[in-house]
């Protein structure tokens, strides 16, 4: 077995890269080991391109083997992996983001990462490995490929200190979770959540993770250098010299009209492409559609560059700091749904649904990452009429998964806790128009779904996409002292750039980031960024944070306008919840045998109850219902103290005494001498059976048998009935 390994200590952390002749048929592997968690990354690239296709076809499969965490998981009887989980799809996306830009987007021949988690231990989470693996594997291959690039999670400590590669545990306690990938200084990727923080932390924090990448990049640089494979040399075809021409005639005369017209998204800019494509057919039918559509693309990328660059124009004709017109909405849908929110931010429309449930609604989380159970879920749905397209109807996918990710992990932190709000919570957002930036137009019409279904959210939540253009210029353009040349179809330059509020259509495919910030008037709840370019320096990325606060506080405006704060109640249709703490010794006599009294009790009063073992017991149904239930578990668990007041029911009558009833299956006795302030000579002549008595409890005996005190709950309770001293 060939093998070769590199260490980096980062803190006081070892990480380690091992290559060896295991994947000996991949373009290029490697394990990465960090802790006790391994990751076995590969990359091949197909020997020939895909003509047919208009797009980079890069793939990213993150798989995830339950035999990494050590467990025999899945179903009871599919014991093997299924699909992927939510977390592998969005740590794969991770992954895919950050080494995507660094391909020359002219690329066609099929590229394929696959990350395979072999261990996971309980301290370190594999998905910065991930990427850094995948750096790696196409570093050291054949593949041509401008990395590499690198990726650290950073998060806060106790005393405020930020914290590198955050062990599980240090994560769970910190303020912030952050996951950044950059390369030569610059950053290509985040992945943010945290409690309100403000943009200096963020920036705080990336600076402080940028140190780190510096130095994991050195040592994959010095890698490479020395056990690296020459990068294959591709030839891209281009468009023929007549239709080149022919797109100049045709094309470039009316394109800035095109672009520039003011109208929001794509219409006008598809039609002209459409155009282009059919004239092209009918007059070099031999020519091949997907370069001519490149051809196209790049133009219309060039011309939306220079309007913003040179001229601060959008083709859509707002300002640079303009946010679209907003609408919100809160509610107005149907009474049987516990809460809506309609949002509008130009033409970007969602509608954001809340389900209110019981514990048991949770979702039981078991993977190899992930255990446990969630009470919060926001799930995301775009339906192809969202874009004005058919398609086909059903499933998910790792977009859709990934934008309600981000929508959940921004509204997160200002959800009630759950020992004040013991829901489970769901939202589902329906994207009905798109252009531009759904996932952050979910995040506000799920602010208005939770306030108007009463959810008591500690602030409203609003989001909003800040796009980016930078200066360009082509390869061939490029001089000697620009440095080596780049495998990238353009080339970043430091200078201008264009910061562009609420981004849509044109701006998002075109441009050159895609900054999503999420947050309330206080601070930033979560912070996603995508770039098409090799990376953004910070400095840009403050000017970003300002402009996307801007625009987040105009959209707060907004939102509450149409519903100030939550509603003070649940919507009618909502379950009810009650939560009560029972001693433990009382939950045998609440469940009975076989679950006989709980389960007669839930059916009389319509409720759900659960009993945990540490003797909490939520209850679950409608309102009157939830109350009975209550009640009678109270009572029947009530731990009485002498000097108590109650009103009982009398079941049996003795000589020296009545037995009262002041429970279920609780009753205490009351003594011929305690009836009256005076001598009773006949317990029958003051009392009957089922008969309503006040009575008070004069004492709890050493085996909790009460004695209970009519005359000391009403000292004239005899008198009135016209009994007298029998003396």
């Amino acid at each position: 077995m060939q093998k070769k390994e590199y260490h980096l200590l980062l803190g006081n952390k070892s990480l380690s890269a091992t290559f060896t002749d295991m994947a000996e048929q991949a373009s290029g592997s490697v394990l990465l080991r960090l802790g006790e968690t391994v990751v076995l990354v590969t990359a091949v690239m197909a020997k020939h391109p895909s003509e047919s296709k208009n797009f980079l076809p890069l793939t990213v499969d993150y798989e995830e083997r339950f035999y990494a965490s050590g467990k025999i998981l899945g179903g009871q009887y599919v014991r093997r992996e299924g699909r992927p989980t939510s977390e592998a799809i969005l740590s794969g996306r991770m992954v895919d983001r950050t080494i995507r830009p660094l391909f020359d987007q002219r690329l066609r021949h099929e590229v394929q990462v696959i990350v395979t988690t072999l261990s996971i231990d309980a301290e370190h989470d594999p998905d910065t490995l991930a990427i850094i693996g995948s750096s790696l594997a196409l570093g050291v291959s054949d593949i041509p490929w401008n990395g590499p690039v690198s990726a650290v999670r950073v998060g806060k400590g106790t005393n405020d200190n930020h914290l590198l590669n955050p062990t599980n545990g240090e994560q769970t306690t910190s303020p912030c979770e952050l996951v950044m990938c950059g390369k030569a200084g610059s950053i290509n990727m985040i992945e943010a959540s945290g409690r309100e923080m403000s943009e200096t932390e963020i920036e705080n924090a990336l600076a402080f993770g940028l140190d780190a990448i510096t130095t994991i990049e050195a040592w994959q640089e010095q890698i490479i250098k020395e056990i690296g494979k020459p990068k294959r040399e591709l030839i891209f075809p281009t468009l023929s010299q007549a239709a080149s021409e022919l797109f100049a005639r045709e094309v470039e005369s009316v394109i800035e009209a095109t672009v520039f017209s003011g109208t929001p998204g794509k219409t006008t800019i598809e039609d002209l492409k459409e155009r282009w494509l059919a004239r092209l057919e009918a007059e070099l039918p031999s020519e091949r559609r997907n370069l001519a559509e490149t051809h196209f693309d790049e133009a219309v990328d060039a011309c939306l560059h220079r309007g913003a660059l040179e001229a601060n124009k959008r083709a859509d004709g707002r300002g640079l700091e303009e946010v679209r017109p907003l609408y919100a909405q809160a509610g107005g849908v149907s009474s049987v749904l516990h809460g809506t929110g309609l949002f509008y931010r130009g033409g970007t429309h969602v509608l954001s649904v809340l389900t209110l449930g019981g514990p048991k609604d949770s979702l039981l989380l078991e993977g190899a990452e992930e255990n446990g159970r969630r009470y919060f879920m926001h799930h995301y749905n775009f339906p192809p009429f969202s874009s004005g397209e058919t398609g086909r109807m059903g499933g998910t996918n790792r977009r859709m998964i990934g934008h309600g990710a981000l929508a959940e992990k921004a509204l997160l932190p200002m959800l009630p806790s759950r020992e004040s709000f013991p829901y489970t919570i769901r939202i589902v957002s329906e994207s009905l128009a798109s252009n531009g930036s759904t996932s952050m137009a979910s995040v506000c019409a799920s602010t208005l779904a939770l306030m108007d279904g009463g959810v008591p959210i500690i602030r409203p939540t609003a989001g909003v996409a800040v796009g980016l253009m930078m200066g360009r210029q082509k390869e061939e353009e490029r001089s000697k002292e620009d440095g080596p040349e780049p495998t990238t179809l353009y080339a970043l330059r430091s200078t201008p750039y264009r910061i562009l509020t609420d981004i849509q259509g044109p701006e998002d495919e075109h441009g050159d980031m895609d900054f999503k910030v999420a947050g309330t008037r206080e601070g930033i709840t979560a912070v996603q960024m995508d770039v098409k370019v090799e990376g953004v320096p910070l400095a840009v990325l403050s000017e970003a944070f300002v402009a996307a606060k801007k625009a987040r506080l105009q959209i707060l405006d907004a939102i509450e306008a149409a519903i100030p704060n939550p509603r003070p109640d649940l919507q009618p249709t909502a379950p009810r919840i009650a939560l009560l703490k029972i001693p433990q010794d009382k939950i045998g006599g609440v469940i009975g045998p076989g679950g006989k009294i709980v389960n007669e009790l839930g059916r009389r009063t319509a409720s759900e109850i659960s009993i945990e073992q540490d003797g909490t017991v939520t209850i679950v149904g409608e309102r009157d219902g939830v109350a009975r239930a209550r009640a009678a578990i109270e009572s029947m668990t009530h731990e009485y103290k002498q000097g108590e007041r109650f009103e009982g029911v009398v079941t049996r009558i003795m000589e020296f005494g009545a037995f009262v009833s002041v429970g279920p299956n609780t009753e205490g006795l009351v003594h011929i001498s305690e009836i009256a302030p005076f001598r009773i000579a006949n317990v029958r002549n003051v009392l009957a059976e089922g008969e309503r008595v006040p009575v008070v409890v004069k004492e709890v005996d050493e085996r909790g048998r009460l004695n209970l005190s009519i005359k000391l709950a009403d000292p004239d309770f005899a008198t009135k009935k016209g009994v007298l001293n029998s003396l």
